[in-house]
């Protein structure tokens, strides 16, 4: 579902959630797989907490950004190896 261009993964899932999803799971298994070094940009329709401190429980520090209303950036780099 999600790639890799330019050692970048951008994120946008606010329609899914909008749809009822909660694609968490499938973002953390993405990240885990993903090379070290890569940058992620994940678009939310709100702050994503449960989210946040899923990739911050991983070693990733993530910077929160309200782009607008309804409209949050998270944006994190995989420094390490995640087992």
């Amino acid at each position: 579902m999600f790639e890799i261009v330019d050692k970048k993964a951008v994120m946008d899932i606010r329609e899914r959630i909008a749809k009822g999803e909660h694609p968490r799971r499938e973002i953390l298994n993405f990240v885990r797989e993903a090379p070290v070094g890569t940058i992620f940009e994940i678009h939310l329709p709100h702050r994503g907490e449960p989210l946040i401190a899923s990739l911050q429980s991983l070693g990733m520090n993530v910077i929160v950004n309200e782009v607008e209303p309804m409209h949050f950036r998270l944006m994190a780099i995989k420094l390490d190896e995640i087992n």
